[in-house]
Parts: structure tokens; sequence; C-alpha cells
């Protein structure tokens, strides 16, 4: 297989996390698209699965905190999913799909495909992927999970793809040796790393050696400030926008 490279756009732009969110305008929904895309700036969203296999912009597994409806989001179909209300507010859940109309390439898009332990993750991979081979936009995916990378590299190398990764009390790469095993299974083309875990000596090595690094939630002047030192891109809200 021959040498990836990330593309060069990746590192030109700030990206807004879960869209260009606040009050009235709910986190990964059309309205902080069109903010983030009025603003300039990229857009990172989330993506999981409905009921019937429809790739969703969606951040959580339980519908609760967004849509104050009981259940997980995975048990419901998109046509149910896009009938929910985003609380507060006239928005609603939507496909992959009409997300990508309307961004329709005016900013570059960072997906990230959500993933658990026991989930089918390379079928998420697989019917995203059916989207993107007709999305002709700027685009990345990425994800905690370092089995997504793997699969895009392997089976649509046209896609950018990076791995996510954190050093707090979440996730599966607490240890030293479990972020190495993840960074060997997925070989990504960048890395996206928790901001409170810069800065770190081995993610400065990986940069120094050509990996990118984006970094994330940039969400207060202090954060943003080691960002802009320690990253080559910020994925930012709130108070760590610029």
């Amino acid at each position: 297989m021959k040498e990836r490279h990330a593309p060069e756009w990746l590192t030109r732009w700030e990206y807004a996390h879960r869209g260009l969110h606040g009050p009235g305008v709910p986190e990964n929904s059309l309205a902080a698209a069109a903010a983030a895309i009025a603003a300039g700036m990229g857009i990172e969203c989330d993506v999981q699965r409905s009921r019937d296999d429809h790739p969703m912009v969606f951040h959580d597994w339980e519908l609760g905190r967004l849509t104050g409806e009981a259940g997980e989001t995975e048990h419901r179909t998109a046509d149910e999913l896009e009938a929910l209300v985003l609380l507060g507010t006239d928005q609603h859940p939507v496909r992959l799909a009409t997300f990508l109309d309307v961004v329709g390439g005016q900013v570059p898009l960072l997906i990230e495909i959500k993933s658990k332990r026991g989930y089918d993750v390379e079928w998420t991979c697989i019917v995203v992927s059916r989207l993107l081979d007709t999305y002709s936009g700027p685009h990345a995916v990425m994800s905690f999970d370092p089995l997504v990378a793997r699969w895009f590299r392997r089976h649509a190398p046209q896609t950018a793809c990076g791995l996510v990764m954190r050093e707090d009390g979440r996730g599966d790469t607490q240890t030293a040796w479990r972020r190495r095993l993840a960074l060997w299974v997925a070989k990504p083309d960048f890395l996206a790393y928790h901001v409170a875990a810069l800065p770190s000596h081995w993610v400065a090595g990986l940069r120094a050696r050509g990996l990118p690094v984006l970094t994330w939630t940039v969400n207060s002047p202090e954060a943003r400030a080691r960002a802009l030192t320690d990253a080559d891109a910020l994925i930012a809200e709130g108070e760590g926008l610029a």
C-alpha cells in the first residue's frame, strides 16, 4: 500500500464542534451547520446508525438529553428520529445524506463515527462510505475506534481517516500501551487529540514526524492558547472560539 498523506485543507481550517451551536441552535443540527458556514468555519459532526441503517447526525446513544424522549437512538428508524424535535428549538435530527446536501462542499466536514463495545461499527463505515462516494466536498472521517480508520484505509482509501484519543477516565486509551496499540491498528492520516491531554511528548513526536494533530474540544481561552501551540487545527465551541 502506498504511503498516505492527510489532505492539504485539513489543517487550514478551524472546525465548529458539532456545528456552530448555542442558545436556540442545537448541536449537530442543520441550523448549526448553517451558522458554521456563515462564520467561515469547518464543521465537525457525529454519526451513528438508525434502526434501519441510515447514518444519522446525532451524538448521544440515548435520546433524552437532546430530545427529551426515552430510549436509545439506534432503536428508532430514520423517519422516527427525524420526527423528533431537538429541545427548545424547531430543529430535528437529520440523516447524514441531508446534512451533506445542505453543506454541499461549502466548508470541510469532519465526520466522527460513533462506536461502543459490541457495536458493528464496520457496518456504519460501509453505509457512510456509500454516501461519501458521491460527495465531492472536502471531508474526512474519524473515530475513537481504531477499526474505523483501518476500514477506510483498506476499503475507501480516497477518504482521509483520523483517530480520536483522550487520556482521562473515559474511553479506552488511558494508558500509553493502549494509545500505541490503537495507533498501530488505525494507522491514521491524522490524530484528533483531547486538548486536556496536551502538551504531550508522544503527540509532539508524532507531529514532528509529519502526522497532523487536531484537538478538541477547545472551549475556553486557556484551552485555545494551548491548542494553538500544541496542535495544527482546532475543533472549538463556546468560549474557545476565536
